[in-house]
């Protein structure tokens, strides 16, 4: 079974934090969470994130967000002022601990005497990966069954340079839309089927 996912993350050169991850399979089956535990006293800080990935979440403080997005850089209340945070009364908000036993069965099935072969894409996917991987520690932690690598849609355009990809109309920086626009590249590809 073949799995495109994106994450979107706060990245210091030293970690990986995954702020949100969305999956869909060739089947048609989706998965999306955020992650409740995500460092968000970081996340306000960072104003890239603020402004590209903070909107697409299930947040508080979205009247503030709202007017946050209508100033330009450095016109903007204190992010200490800053009341955006993770909607714990939203269900796709959770545990770091309980997303990570939810992408095991998602992919991998309830059933450990019968573990899917899976492949998983996505697009400029190695820190995708370390996002992932780090859901269940270390690299050799990983769920039996659990890919060790991803494969990268770009690494395949690369090696096919007369193939042409759909441009991604919106969504962009909303994990789930994101991993739903790599399924519709590899489907365009001749890569992943058709959702049955």
């Amino acid at each position: 079974m073949i799995y495109a996912y994106d994450t979107e993350f706060l990245e210091d050169g030293h970690t990986i934090d995954l702020i949100s991850i969305g999956i869909v399979a060739e089947n048609g089956r989706e998965y999306y969470a955020v992650n409740a535990d995500a460092d968000w006293d970081r996340i306000r800080k960072h104003e890239w994130l603020m402004r590209n990935v903070v909107p697409h979440l299930p947040i508080t403080g979205r009247k503030w967000l709202d007017d946050y997005l209508k100033h330009p850089p450095r016109q903007y209340q204190s992010p200490a002022d800053n009341p955006v945070g993770p909607d714990l009364h939203d269900t796709r908000v959770k545990p770091k601990w309980v997303i990570a036993n939810e992408i095991r069965e998602f992919l991998l099935g309830s059933d450990p005497e019968q573990v899917p072969h899976v492949e998983l894409w996505a697009d400029y996917g190695a820190y995708d990966h370390v996002a992932l991987a780090q859901l269940y520690g270390r690299m050799i932690d990983l769920p039996e069954g659990m890919p060790m690598f991803t494969r990268d849609l770009q690494q395949e355009l690369a090696h096919r340079p007369d193939a042409a990809v759909p441009d991604q109309r919106d969504g962009v920086h909303d994990a789930l839309a994101d991993a739903r626009h790599v399924m519709d590249c590899l489907r365009h590809l001749g890569a992943a089927g058709g959702a049955a």
